[in-house]
């Protein structure tokens, strides 16, 4: 097979239909949209319309609430950061939010990093983060390193 004889297989693609091409091609005229209104017109889009009838989007029970000033957390999981000490991106003596950008870890620190407990942590490191999980601290103190978290007015 050569390169100027590769073709799509029967069927893949079929043509494009070119509306308003004349009475022959059997979509000419109108193209298709029937005669005057809204829908014959271009520009227009009436998307989630229902002829009247009480929209669905609209029907449905509204849940929840968004907080305008939550905050979001980069997380880290402690499998994640053993796996950076033992390649040799990260110091175990100490661990602050910026060596764990600057390891490539994180991509950006956002409201500050917190520390989750998935994966095995053997090394014995000091980290201090803005937030952690219980379990995350206890796996890092049994290690036999240190994590502190940083309150509220520090991080800011």
């Amino acid at each position: 097979m050569k390169l100027h004889e590769l073709r799509d297989n029967p069927g893949a693609a079929p043509k494009r239909t070119r509306v308003g091409r004349g009475p022959g091609s059997g979509k000419g005229k109108t193209g298709g949209r029937g005669i005057k209104g809204q829908k014959s017109r271009s520009g227009v889009a009436i998307n989630g319309y229902e002829g009247g009838q009480m929209p669905l989007y609209q029907r449905l029970p509204k849940r929840g609430f968004n907080k305008p000033n939550a905050k979001s957390y980069a997380v880290v999981n402690l499998g994640l950061i053993q796996k950076f000490i033992d390649a040799g991106k990260l110091d175990a003596g100490s661990i602050t939010e910026e060596t764990l950008v600057a390891s490539g870890l994180v991509r950006r620190k956002l409201d500050g990093i917190r520390v989750l407990a998935k994966g095995e942590f053997t090394a014995k490191a000091t980290i201090a983060v803005t937030g952690a999980s219980k379990s995350a601290i206890e796996a890092v103190e049994k290690a036999g390193g240190a994590l502190t978290v940083a309150t509220a007015a520090a991080a800011e």
